[in-house]
């Protein structure tokens, strides 16, 4: 089964990362939170989870996993700011392993500068943004760009995002 990177910190959206971690461990996959310290709680923006992070960025590497997976909410945005998370996000992109992000997880995306000419979709206030990446913008519910990455734009799209990304995991 797979190993999927799950970068996150404070004020991410809550359902979007307990929906899909959830549905891919249930599926037999690994999880694996990785933040700034290894053992800190982060805080979902609702305020429904908190999350003990697995692992330190500085401790792991993007060799050691299969996929990543970047929820929404403010967390990708404060992770873009940190250049070892754009640099891991990038490699995975790179490297053609799957890579699956919500809401507004392409952001992470957008800063690493791996959206050029893929298809892709995110929340509706990132949609500009997408397309000043190089990105083609679909506004659907989930989009899956060369059997690599899956986005979808927000909560209500997440059964579709789950249906997709667990598929690039067989």
């Amino acid at each position: 089964m797979a190993r999927i990177a799950t970068v996150i910190t404070d004020d991410f959206e809550d359902v979007e990362y307990t929906d899909p971690a959830k549905a891919f461990k249930d599926a037999g996959h690994e999880v694996v939170t990785i933040e700034k310290e290894q053992g800190k709680t982060v805080k979902g923006k609702q305020g429904d989870a908190n999350v003990t992070i697995d692992k330190a960025i500085d401790d792991v590497s993007p060799n050691d996993f299969d996929a990543l997976f970047i929820p929404g909410g403010f967390s990708p945005d404060q992770l873009r700011a940190d250049d070892r998370f754009v640099k891991f996000a990038k490699h995975f992109m790179d490297e053609k392993k799957p890579v699956f992000a919500i809401c507004h997880g392409p952001q992470l995306l957008i800063t690493a500068k791996t959206l050029e000419g893929r298809d892709v979709t995110g929340f509706k206030s990132i949609q500009v943004d997408l397309e000043y990446a190089g990105g083609k913008v679909q506004d659907k519910e989930v989009v899956v760009c060369q059997n690599q990455l899956v986005t979808s734009r927000q909560p209500d799209d997440i059964p579709a995002f789950i249906e997709e990304s667990k598929k690039l995991l067989k």
